[in-house]
Parts: structure tokens; sequence; C-alpha cells
């Protein structure tokens, strides 16, 4: 997938895909765009984590 024009791969559970998925159709977002956002919070509060931890987190924080 591209996030922020850049092409990346995102290894997750199925249950956090799952979660986020759910999280995305909540929001009316596409999952790329979801997880730029979740990208971007990342690299300002957080830069030395992974963006799976971050995608993790943010599902755990944000479940439905």
């Amino acid at each position: 997938m591209r996030i922020a024009g850049h092409r990346t791969s995102l290894a997750l559970e199925q249950e956090f895909w799952g979660g986020l998925e759910r999280i995305a159709r909540a929001r009316s977002q596409s999952l790329p765009v979801l997880i730029a956002s979740i990208d971007e919070k990342r690299a300002k509060d957080t830069p030395e984590a992974s963006l799976a931890s971050a995608v993790r987190v943010f599902v755990l924080e944000n479940k439905l």
C-alpha cells in the first residue's frame, strides 16, 4: 500500500486488521488514509516506534 507517497508493507495479526477495518468503516475512511493518519501522528509523537506498533496501539485505544 502507499502511505504518504511511498510504498510500505504492514504485518499485523488478523485481529488487528479486523479492528482497523471496522474503525476505517466507522470513520468512512479507506485503510490507507486511516493508516497514513496513524503514521503521521506516530512520526510526531513517537518517531522511534514502528508503524505496526503504532497501529496496534491505535486499534486497542479505539476498539469498536
